[in-house]
């Protein structure tokens, strides 16, 4: 009698454990097999191997070929495999290829499992086949109870992000799977977020930056460390796993793992990106300068443009969703003599910026004596919390706390290590970095008037980006501005530079 053999592992790892490309399993199952055929005395005419391939699904290509092959020819008197869930782990795939055997006259011979070829024996094969579609189904629901126990626990159960590898560590016995900085690639996602927030790159141009600063993929078995395609690149900015949350199932909860963006940055990067989704970076359609950064001072909603009657207008998409506002359209030439004059009144004369220099070096010097202290400081306390970490979570192991203190000790600490992280990413930009950036932003601020009126639309853009975050216009003028963080801290009215000008700040006092 003729016969196949049909062989399978569900997992690349299973495929690849020993120094054979087959592994463990694959030789054991074919070692049985065959025995099973000899002592049958029948004859093996050939195998099929499918390596990594989940039973749940048929759609297997060894297991096609094999039943087109029996199908077809007919040659074939009897499939012999390892179990019965080597061939299938779903009862109607298991019914579809018995009917595809039995119409070829092929025998399914399982030699672990032995059936008799009668009402009884179906019976007892049908029951098998149940059973392994009911094991492959209660598997899949345990190990995804386990993975959102994880998660609620602050823990990462799948594959880790790129930037972060990882890790099993012995523990009491057993193995502990944590996550830990890759430290090969942190540094590159690190300048991806500080590339894309500032707001001067596009995917397709960071896709081609990051591979020349030398960021790779982690390639695979087959295939050599590659390019990171912006894809990848799109899904790694909105990945929250960077700034330490965990997302898993529609639970959101703090990691335990280090962080490698601080929150801000994270959130600034989520809001370039809605800008370009929205309003802002729609190049297909009137591409304007000041999309992405006009807002509706009624109803605080985005405005976006349009062409109409030969001029380009902006308005209120809030008003266009039917949110009840009343905002009046405005031409875009109306709304650029606006902002040109804001940047009139807005320009430091030479005084005040001399002013501002000497008294941003006086409080240089004052805190470059307290910097040092303060790291120190900071560094022991972090070092105090990660040891808490580790011993709640050693205490939950031992049982000595319940699940639910052990995620508020675990939320707390981890909130306090973010604090201090946010608090050392700002002492070590050094202070020689500090004095350069404000005496940069000194100089924008003391020219900026005349830098915009000669500056082309793509480089008003970026000055808009650079000094504010929305320019509210209502009733064609501007009702109120948001100055971005440092030219806030120049500029704004309610800044606290009292000492050099008077109380009302200093754009009142400068008109022009």
């Amino acid at each position: 009698m003729n016969c196949v053999i049909y062989l399978r592992v569900s997992t690349k790892e299973q495929a690849q454990k020993a120094d054979s490309k087959e592994g463990y399993s694959i030789p054991a199952q074919r070692e049985a097999c065959v025995k099973y055929i000899k002592e049958k005395g029948w004859k093996l005419v050939d195998e099929y191997i499918d390596r990594g391939e989940s039973a749940r699904s048929s759609q297997r290509p060894q297991l096609q070929e094999m039943l087109g092959r029996i199908a077809k020819h007919k040659d074939i008197q009897a499939v012999i495999v390892h179990k019965i869930d080597r061939l299938s782990r779903k009862m109607e795939d298991h019914v579809a290829i018995k009917a595809i055997l039995t119409k070829a006259d092929c025998s399914l011979v399982s030699v672990v499992e032995h059936f008799e070829d009668n009402a009884s024996g179906r019976l007892v094969e049908g029951i098998h086949a149940l059973m392994a579609e009911f094991y492959s189904a209660n598997l899949g629901a345990e190990t995804k109870k386990g993975m959102t126990q994880k998660t609620k626990q602050g823990g990462w159960a799948g594959r880790a992000p790129l930037g972060y590898l990882n890790v099993q560590t012995p523990m009491n016995g057993r193995l502990l799977r944590t996550i830990e900085i890759d430290e090969e690639r942190a540094p590159f996602v690190r300048e991806l977020f500080a590339l894309y927030a500032t707001g001067d790159h596009g995917l397709i141009k960071l896709e081609e930056k990051m591979y020349k600063l030398g960021f790779r993929s982690r390639g695979t078995a087959k295939q050599a460390p590659g390019k990171v395609h912006k894809s990848l690149l799109a899904r790694m900015l909105q990945n929250p796993f960077y700034k330490g949350t965990i997302r898993w199932n529609g639970i959101e909860t703090q990691g335990i793992h280090t962080p490698l963006v601080s929150k801000d940055q994270w959130d600034r990067v989520q809001e370039i990106i809605k800008v370009r989704n929205i309003a802002g970076e729609r190049r297909r359609k009137h591409p304007h300068h000041l999309r992405g950064s006009i807002f509706c001072g009624e109803c605080g909603s985005r405005m976006s443009s349009d062409l109409a009657k030969g001029h380009v207008y902006f308005y209120c998409l809030g008003q266009k969703r039917g949110n009840g506002c009343k905002q009046k359209y405005i031409r875009d030439d109306e709304l650029e003599k606006l902002i040109e004059n804001r940047y009139k009144k807005i320009q430091l004369p030479e005084k005040v910026k001399n002013r501002l220099t000497d008294w941003f070096e006086q409080e240089l010097l004052k805190r470059q004596s307290n910097t040092i202290n303060e790291q120190q400081f900071i560094t022991r306390r972090m070092s105090k919390l990660a040891n808490e970490r580790l011993s709640t979570l050693h205490a939950y192991q031992a049982g000595a706390i319940p699940l639910e203190l052990l995620k508020q000790e675990q939320d707390r600490i981890s909130g306090e290590i973010e604090d201090c992280q946010r608090r050392l990413e700002v002492l070590k930009d050094g202070d020689d970095e500090i004095k350069e950036t404000i005496t940069l932003a000194l100089e924008m601020a003391s020219k900026c008037h005349k830098a915009f009126l000669k500056a082309k639309p793509d480089v008003r853009r970026k000055f808009n980006q650079a000094f504010f975050k929305k320019i509210l216009i209502k009733d064609k003028k501007i009702s109120e501005l948001h100055y971005t963080n440092l030219f806030g801290l120049l500029l704004n009215p309610g800044s606290s530079k009292n000492d050099l000008v008077a109380p009302r700040g200093i754009e009142p006092l400068f008109p022009g």
